[in-house]
């Protein structure tokens, strides 16, 4: 797709003066798109189409495609406090998605953060490299497919697709599906695949595959089933067996590689030590001074400045209410600032957390010993 999206540009910061929140919240009290919103629990899902917020099918909910760009919002309650919506907002970018399209999804999420009273915490999530929360969403995977809006791919009949291998993998705590090469060598013995011939569909389980994988296939065969109003046949095929219809796309079984070969469906664990930061850019530069590492906890916060915990596996950007408005408008660039300063992929899940807001993974990153509340702020910096 033109114009593919630089993940060093899906980013808010520029937005955040009065007249434009003005502007924002104006424009999102009176968006179509937004009406309704977070009103119960749950999650609600848009897709950006020609540059526009539209509502994505709840049928295919957990299901993107690498061209696109889309926005998911989750309400949610607590234990402790049952009667009182908290958001997640996610904008997820696939990997052929356009700058616009990213654009759009980036500033659309201000929108509809301004229309939650900036209650929810914002994540960037990028194709492949998604957060935990944002998998969990969609539990057991999500399905990544090739193509988009701009393909006109859900316009293609059946009868006329061109035969698609999705890879699923994974454990029970989360299994992927990824759209692969649809041949032979991109398969191995310890995951499960399923080839989708428009009316045909097989599901491929490997000699070694896991329970969560071959329930996730039956998943996903089921709802392409649903889909197409129950017309495709699925043929179920063990590792060993021979089938020369599904073969015969595919091409030499040879190629198959060893369960060996397709690696661990866990996540490799890292002897990663947290960090903690603290931000301020009062020189005219992003200057960071590591003020936590290893434990910490949440007396080291000053809700008069912005502080950013890597904990490896996400990036957590906390903003003080006692920040000023170009620190909170500049979560997500001092977010990209810093990955690009540490040597970090710039695809590392992106998560904005406001002070007074809370989310599972940032409260994780804190133990040991008792922690105190954030410093109020003495005066509201401008």
């Amino acid at each position: 797709m033109a114009g593919q999206a630089k993940i060093e540009d899906s980013n808010i910061a520029g937005l955040g003066s009065k007249a434009d929140k003005d502007l924002r919240l104006a424009a999102a009290q009176t968006a179509e798109e937004w009406k309704g919103a977070g009103q119960k629990v749950g999650i609600e899902v848009w897709r950006i189409e020609k540059m526009k917020v539209v509502p994505w099918p709840k049928n295919q909910y957990g299901t993107f495609f690498d061209g696109d760009s889309f926005i998911v919002l989750h309400a949610y309650t607590t234990a402790e406090q049952p009667e009182k919506l908290l958001y997640n907002v996610h904008f997820w970018l696939g990997k052929d998605t356009s700058q616009d399209e990213a654009g759009v999804a980036a500033y659309k999420t201000v929108e509809l953060d301004d229309l939650l009273g900036q209650l929810p915490v914002q994540f960037r999530e990028v194709q492949a490299f998604e957060s935990e929360e944002f998998l969990k969403l969609f539990n057991p995977g999500i399905k990544l497919l090739s193509g988009g809006v701009e393909s006109g791919f859900n316009k293609v009949k059946p009868e006329e697709y061109k035969p698609r291998l999705m890879h699923v993998k994974g454990s029970k705590k989360s299994v992927k599906v990824s759209e692969v090469a649809a041949v032979a060598a991109s398969m191995n013995q310890g995951d499960v695949f399923i080839l989708d011939c428009g009316l045909e569909i097989y599901q491929w389980n490997g000699t070694d595959a896991a329970i969560a994988e071959k329930r996730k296939a039956n998943e996903v065969t089921a709802q392409i089933r649903e889909e197409r109003l129950g017309k495709p046949h699925v043929t179920v095929l063990d590792g060993l067996e021979d089938n020369p219809a599904f073969w015969g796309v595919l091409g030499d079984p040879s190629k198959v590689k060893s369960a060996h070969d397709g690696g661990d469906d866990a996540k490799i664990a890292h002897n990663h030590v947290k960090k903690l930061f603290k931000v301020s850019d009062a020189s005219g530069a992003l200057e960071m001074s590591e003020v936590g590492s290893g434990h910490f906890n949440k007396d080291l916060l000053d809700s008069n400045d912005v502080f950013i915990i890597d904990s490896e596996a996400s990036l957590y950007v906390w903003v003080g209410l006692g920040a000023n408005k170009d620190e909170r408008a500049s979560a997500f660039k001092y977010a990209n600032d810093y990955l690009a300063q540490a040597g970090r992929p710039l695809t590392t899940p992106v998560v904005r957390v406001v002070e007074g807001s809370t989310n599972p993974g940032f409260e994780s990153c804190f133990g040991g010993g008792g922690s105190k509340a954030p410093a109020k702020p003495a005066a509201k910096k401008h």
